[in-house]
C-alpha cells in the first residue's frame, strides 16, 4: 500500500499558493496526458537531442500521433541524462525526486537503478495521479508519492543516498533548495539537477525568459546563483555539463504539434541568443 504524506497547506507564501493554485488548475493537459497513455510514464520535462525528422513526413491523418510519439520518446531519453550523471547506485540506496509532478521520472529511476524511489509534489491531483500508477504496476513499495513541500520535505536529515530534480528548481528559492536537499542527504550523497537558467554572463533577463517565467508561474534562476548556492550549502560539484544547443530540436518538434502552446518560439529565442541555457549538473554533500 502506498505510503502518503498529507500533512499541512504545503504552500508557505503567496508565491507558493500562486504556484501551487496554477498546478492545481491543470487536470486535463493534453500535452503531458497524451504523451504518457502508452507507458505510463507522464513527464513535466521537456528534453534534448535530435528528433527523427521523418516524423514531419507521415500522413497528415497520422502525423501528430506521431509527432507526440516522438515528443514521448525523447523526454523518456531525457531521464537518462540523470542516470548517466549520477553514476552507479546500489539497490539498497534510497532516492528522492524534487517536484516529482505524474511521476515519470521518479518510475523510470526504480526501474533502471532498481532502488526505492520517494516523489514529493504539492499539487495533490498529481501525487494521486502517480499512485495509481504505482498501484497498478505493483510498485507501491518501490515508489512512493508524498504530498509535501520539496523545500521543506517531510523526512529526517540524511534520509537520501541522492535526490534528484528534474526541470523544477526554477521554482524555488535556489538557496533555500540547495540547504534542504543538503540536509536530506546522507555525507557523500549525490544531488543531480537538470534545469534551464539565465545566461547570466549574455543577459540577466532577456524578453524570453520574462516570458517563458510567466507562461509557467516561475522565476528561473541565473546560472552564477546556482553555483553560489550549491556552494553555501556545502554541495561540491563533480559535473557540469551545459546541453542549450542540444535543447533546441525538442523545441522545434513541439511547434509542429496542435498541441503547442506558444512558449516554444520562446524557448527557442533564449537558447539560440544565448540568454537561457541547459544545465545538467551533479553534485556530492560534503
Amino acid at each position: 500500500m502506498t505510503t502518503t504524506t498529507r500533512t499541512g497547506s504545503h504552500a508557505r507564501n503567496e508565491y507558493e499558493r500562486a504556484l501551487k493554485a496554477h498546478w492545481d488548475a491543470k487536470k486535463s493537459d493534453d500535452i503531458n496526458l497524451l504523451l504518457g497513455a502508452e507507458d505510463d510514464l507522464y513527464h513535466h520535462h521537456y528534453a534534448i537531442g535530435e528528433y527523427d525528422r521523418t516524423v514531419l513526413d507521415t500522413p497528415p491523418d497520422r502525423r501528430e500521433e506521431s509527432i507526440l510519439r516522438e515528443l514521448h520518446r525523447m523526454e523518456n531519453e531525457q531521464v537518462r541524462l540523470i542516470l548517466d550523471t549520477l553514476g552507479p547506485v546500489p539497490a539498497t540506496a534510497r532516492g528522492m525526486d524534487a517536484g516529482s509532478g505524474r511521476g515519470g521520472t521518479a518510475f523510470t529511476l526504480a526501474a533502471e537503478l532498481g532502488c526505492r524511489i520517494d516523489g514529493v509534489n504539492f499539487c495533490e491531483h498529481h501525487v494521486e495521479f502517480a499512485e495509481r500508477i504505482a498501484a497498478r504496476r505493483g510498485w507501491d513499495d518501490r515508489v512512493r508519492f508524498h504530498l509535501g513541500n520539496m523545500l521543506k520535505a517531510p523526512f529526517p536529515d540524511g534520509s537520501f543516498d541522492f535526490v534528484v530534480s528534474n526541470e523544477t528548481t526554477m521554482y524555488t528559492d535556489s538557496f533555500e533548495a540547495m540547504r534542504e536537499f543538503a540536509r536530506l542527504l546522507r555525507p557523500g550523497g549525490r544531488y543531480v539537477m537538470t534545469t534551464w537558467c539565465r545566461d547570466d554572463a549574455v543577459d540577466p533577463r532577456s524578453a524570453a525568459t520574462r516570458r517563458i517565467d510567466d507562461h509557467y508561474v516561475c522565476h528561473m534562476h541565473r546560472r552564477s546563483t546556482y553555483f553560489e548556492a550549491l556552494a553555501a550549502s556545502g554541495l561540491v560539484p563533480y559535473r557540469v555539463r551545459r546541453y542549450t544547443h542540444e535543447a533546441m530540436p525538442y523545441w522545434e518538434l513541439r511547434n509542429h504539434s496542435g498541441l503547442r502552446t506558444g512558449v516554444e518560439d520562446d524557448f527557442l529565442e533564449g537558447y539560440r541568443d544565448g540568454t537561457l541555457n541547459y544545465l545538467v549538473v551533479a553534485s556530492e554533500r560534503v
